[in-house]
């Protein structure tokens, strides 16, 4: 199944990836690597769960971490070349693609 993603912020510097959503209201995030790779995350200083997409070049979701509860540290199974933060429950699942277009994400 495929979901479109609109109005999302994109983080590529390394300041917008390591502040992600702490001390910040609730909004979705776009993490871009240059590769693929472990993206570990925590919820310090985020004050609501959240659901986490991992996803590959062609933006198929390769792993869903749910209700990722605040002041807590999660450690990926598998690589990713993109991370999402979503911050309401989602019921997007492994095998989906996610879509997005340039105007659909805001730049950090």
């Amino acid at each position: 199944m495929k979901h479109p993603l609109e109005g999302a912020i994109l983080c590529r510097s390394g300041w917008s990836k390591f502040r992600g959503l702490m001390l910040s209201r609730r909004r979705t995030l776009v993490f871009a690597f240059d590769r693929d790779e472990h993206v570990p995350l925590h919820m310090l200083f985020v004050f609501f769960p959240i659901d986490v997409l991992y996803l590959d070049g062609e933006k198929r979701v390769v792993e869903v971490k749910r209700n990722f509860r605040p002041f807590t540290f999660y450690s990926p199974k598998n690589k990713a070349r993109y991370v999402v933060e979503i911050p309401e429950r989602t019921d997007i699942k492994v095998g989906d693609s996610i879509s997005w277009g340039r105007r659909d994400l805001n730049p950090d």
